[in-house]
């Protein structure tokens, strides 16, 4: 049967061998005489022998006492370093993020993040894994990644969904004649060459919808995986391209004040959803918690100079 040891019965022997007797000790740990007593000999009750001899009012350690000293010794240590590792965990200053994260939100606005996040916090590590926004539901719907930045995904049970609302905007040199309107419209896009996502991708759909809605040709010439690409082309002369706000932001941010592309309002608007994902079946910690909370202000403020 394990012995049904306290954290005070340890702190009172501990103390009592310290100081060498019951009257010290009391003072010590702020306790009467007799109640340090009774907690010795509850302590030497679970287990089952006595630890000390007592002799005219004296405690004589036994060779046990000393052993189970070091024992003690070790666990309230232990419990000690335990209860300030926790703390830092509550007040945020220990931990791990694992974060898998969508192309376009990897290469700037989520580094600058974690980096804010976490430089008064040298006890938290992150790890950020890129992939594309349908394997980043994948990880984090099978509870291998603590958060998800990703597109939208249709609602599932193993998924904690919160929306973030973008929108598309469009990319061209800041020579371009267009440049000077303050939209656009497919009506100036008409039969422009286009580099846009592969067809299946929810932006391609919508602009070809509303090119056709209003009685214009979406001319693809270049189709992508993702949208950085194209701003190479772009920058070329060689397209017009209708791209995210983040993947917008992040050039400017790259490029700096000498970008030769600038990007002006679609209209129609063109929707691009991205979403925070947590797993469902795994509460986050409260170190994810609050870097979550963090991303939609930061996704917000970095989106501002688009």
């Amino acid at each position: 049967m394990i012995p049904n040891l306290s954290i005070r019965q340890l702190q009172t022997f501990r103390e009592v061998m310290r100081s060498g007797s019951v009257t010290a000790a009391s003072r010590a740990l702020g306790r009467t005489q007799p109640s340090v007593s009774a907690m010795l000999a509850s302590l030497e009750a679970e287990l089952g022998f006595d630890l000390f001899e007592r002799r005219k009012g004296r405690l004589i350690p036994k060779p046990e006492a000393h052993f189970f000293f070091e024992e003690a010794q070790e666990i309230l240590d232990r419990v000690i370093r335990s209860a300030q590792t926790m703390r830092e965990i509550g007040n945020l200053d220990r931990g791990r993020l694992r974060i898998a994260c969508m192309p376009g939100a990897s290469l700037f606005l989520l580094p600058r993040l974690v980096a804010d996040f976490v430089k008064d916090r040298p006890q938290v590590d992150a790890s950020i894994m890129t992939r594309s926004s349908v394997k980043v539901q994948e990880w984090i719907a099978s509870q291998q990644y603590d958060i998800g930045v990703a597109e939208i995904p249709e609602r599932r049970g193993s998924l904690n969904i919160q929306p973030i609302n973008l929108e598309c905007v469009c990319a061209l040199r800041m020579d371009d004649p267009l440049a000077a309107k303050p939209f656009l419209t497919p009506d100036d896009l008409d039969d422009a060459p286009m580099a846009a996502l592969y067809p299946e991708h929810f932006t391609h759909q919508d602009a070809k919808r509303v090119f056709a809605e209003a009685g214009k040709r979406f001319n693809i010439r270049f189709e992508m995986t993702i949208f950085i690409p194209g701003f190479t082309l772009v920058e070329q002369g060689a397209a017009y391209s209708l791209v995210d706000q983040i993947s917008a932001a992040s050039y400017r941010l790259y490029r700096g004040k000498d970008a030769p592309l600038t990007f002006r309002p679609f209209r129609p608007r063109l929707p691009f959803g991205i979403a925070i994902l947590t797993p469902t079946h795994r509460p986050p910690s409260r170190l994810a918690a609050a870097f979550c909370e963090r991303i939609e202000q930061e996704v917000k403020r970095f989106i501002e100079a688009v």
